[in-house]
């Protein structure tokens, strides 16, 4: 049995976000995925990004999203998503 390679998803919560969508390219010859932490100031303390800023990446990178949704309603949300 082999082991299966590693996937390289860097998260964008350390990115400069003044300069998020050249982070994301800058990382796109390395990475197979981009990591999304969105987390809504509710289910969890902490409050990131939202799907306006998602949507923007999107069309600055190639590389395919990994979401990790740590918000109230998923259900709602995470089709969008």
């Amino acid at each position: 049995m082999t082991a299966a390679s590693p996937i390289v998803a860097p998260s964008i919560l350390a990115a400069d976000f003044a300069r998020l969508a050249e982070e994301a390219q800058a990382v796109e010859h390395v990475a197979d995925w981009l990591h999304v932490d969105v987390m809504d100031n509710h289910f969890v303390p902490n409050l990131t990004i939202g799907l306006p800023v998602v949507q923007s990446l999107l069309a600055a990178t190639t590389l395919p999203f990994d979401v990790h949704l740590m918000i109230e309603n998923p259900r709602r949300w995470a089709p969008p998503y």
